[in-house]
């Protein structure tokens, strides 16, 4: 049982990496592809696009791309497919404890 429970935690890590690596691809690809209207500088600190006159005035780029990659980031982040991350190791868990009460029955 602990052989499966260690393929388990395994591919959960594995899991949990690949999401990280397409977050942080995706969002430089997103950042490398916003654009800011005339008078404004991307901050790529903040993601947002600031006065180049006045600092504290700043907007949201609205390039299609970036609007794209930040929707994709919703979606993989944990409102997304990482949100589903505690669920499977319940299931898991829960159906390894099954079959293993499950099958130690005498007749």
């Amino acid at each position: 049982m602990i052989d499966v429970l260690s393929g388990i935690g395994y591919g959960i890590i594995g899991f949990a990496v690949i999401i990280i690596i397409g977050i942080v691809i995706i969002g430089k690809l997103g950042a490398s592809v916003a654009g800011c209207a005339t008078g404004f500088s991307f901050n790529s600190t903040s993601l947002l696009c600031q006065n180049l006159t006045n600092a504290s005035d700043t907007t949201a780029s609205v390039t299609t791309g970036y609007v794209t990659a930040t929707s994709i980031l919703g979606y993989l982040g944990t409102s997304g497919l990482a949100g589903w991350i505690p669920a499977v190791i319940a299931v898991a868990i829960g159906g390894l404890f099954m079959v293993y009460f499950g099958s130690k029955k005498t007749y």
